[in-house]
Parts: structure tokens; C-alpha cells; sequence
């Protein structure tokens, strides 16, 4: 079965670009792309730049999708009227978020089959913002987890997770460079998995975990400390 799903990410989001590549590569094409063009978005990719300092960049998000009868289009926010529109006329299965914004119900609810995100932590240990930085600071395992999108934080019920092997000559950059590609590695699985009706979802236990913020800065230079010392817990080598 083919799956008709749309994606959204805030402009040129480095996460969203690494995802949109892998997905194309395994011949999942969207059917719109919608950018969001806004200082949320430009925070938001210049933020993901500084943690991805030194590593190799996807192509843009226009380089990817060139050649490919894809409609592309920019507004100013996703969860706007223009962005609804769109996605009414578009009429997608699934809705895909390569780094997005928190996204509201009124968009949340046009897709038929729900909405999935690729969350660069592991659920439900690491809800939220910088989930490299706080499983370095708090000694957890690495990973990322495709789920469905509910009205919480990273809270919905999780597709697939899996932890990333960690390695001596690891960096913070090059963890966060690394989970974003089995980021888009995951979303790739579950939407196959989607798409052959293949998916038992796990509910995630509320009581488990924590969301947090982004991290201060002192807490995450012990956590790179904790790395580059060779203190960290979960090496794989």
C-alpha cells in the first residue's frame, strides 16, 4: 500500500533536512511539503546548527526535493490558517514533522491516521528539548523514537525506539549528528510499517520519565565532560 502523507518542518531545519533525505531515499515521497518561515524557525535551526557544529549537512530542503513533482510551499506558522488550508486541500493519510513547532489540534486532526514525529531521545525517559545533552548530564542511554503525536509533549504512543551505540571518539556534535540520521531511520521504518498496517503502538506510561527544557549551559559542559573523560555509562565499544 502506498502511504499519502504530507511533511512539515520549520525552514530549513538541519533534523527536517536529514529526515526528508533519508525518507526520499527509501522511495517515501511526500505529497507537500510545507515549510514554516518564521523567528521560531530560524531559532530553532541555528540552535540545531551550533549542536551539529562540524558534521556533515544534509542538502537543502529544495535540492531534495528538485526534480520531483513535489508541491512546496512557506508560511509563516504551522498552525495557522494557510498551513490548515493547504494540508484540508492536500488531504494526507499521515502528517510527518521534521522539526516542528508544538502543533495544535486543529492540525493535528486532519490527517486520517494521525501525525508521527521522530523524537531524538528515547521515550519515555527523555521527553522534550535537548535530549543528547540531558542523556550525556544525566548518564542515559542515547536513542531516538518514532511515535504518534498527542496533545502532550512527546507523550503519544510510541511506534519504535532504539538506542544509538555510543563510541569512545564520540563528540556532542557528532552524537547529535548521529541521532538525527537514526531519527529519520526510524521514521522511514514506521512509515513502511504504517503503510503495511504492520504497526502495534505502545501506550507510554505518564509516571515514566521526564520533559525538560533546553539545557543550561553549565549542566550540559559536565555532561560533554562526563563524555570526553570517558565517564560516560553506556559506551559500546
Amino acid at each position: 500500500m502506498s502511504l499519502n502523507f504530507s511533511f512539515i518542518v520549520l525552514e530549513e531545519h538541519p533534523y527536517g533536512r536529514e529526515m526528508l533525505r533519508i525518507l526520499l531515499e527509501n522511495d517515501l515521497i511526500p505529497n507537500l511539503v510545507i515549510q514554516e518561515v518564521s523567528p521560531i524557525g530560524d531559532e530553532e535551526r541555528q540552535k540545531f546548527l551550533a549542536r551539529m557544529a562540524g558534521q556533515p549537512l544534509p542538502p537543502r530542503l529544495n535540492q531534495l526535493i528538485s526534480g520531483r513533482k513535489i508541491p512546496s510551499y512557506c508560511v509563516p506558522n504551522h498552525n495557522d490558517s494557510s498551513c490548515k488550508e493547504l494540508l484540508e486541500e492536500a488531504q494526507p493519510d499521515l502528517l510527518v514533522l521534521g522539526g516542528t513547532r508544538i502543533i495544535k489540534h486543529e492540525i493535528l486532526e486532519i490527517p486520517r491516521l494521525g501525525t508521527v514525529n521522530a523524537h531524538p531521545g528515547l521515550l519515555p525517559w527523555l521527553r522534550g528539548s535537548a535530549s543528547v545533552g540531558w542523556a550525556l548530564y544525566k548518564d542515559l542511554p542515547q536513542g531516538a523514537t518514532a511515535h504518534f503525536v498527542s496533545p502532550g509533549i512527546d507523550t503519544g504512543d510510541i511506534i519504535i525506539t532504539r538506542q544509538l551505540p555510543v563510541y569512545h571518539h564520540d563528540t556532542y556534535e557528532s552524537l547529535n549528528y548521529r541521532v538525527a540520521i537514526l531519527a529519520g531511520e526510524l521514521m522511514a521504518e514506521a512509515l513502511t510499517m504504517i503503510a503495511r498496517d504492520e504497526v502495534n503502538p505502545t501506550p507510554q506510561d505518564p509516571s515514566q520519565g521526564e520533559t525538560f527544557k533546553v539545557i543550561p549551559a553549565d549542566l550540559l559542559e559536565e555532561g560533554k565532560q562526563r563524555l570526553a573523560e570517558g565517564h560516560y555509562s553506556h559506551y559500546a565499544d
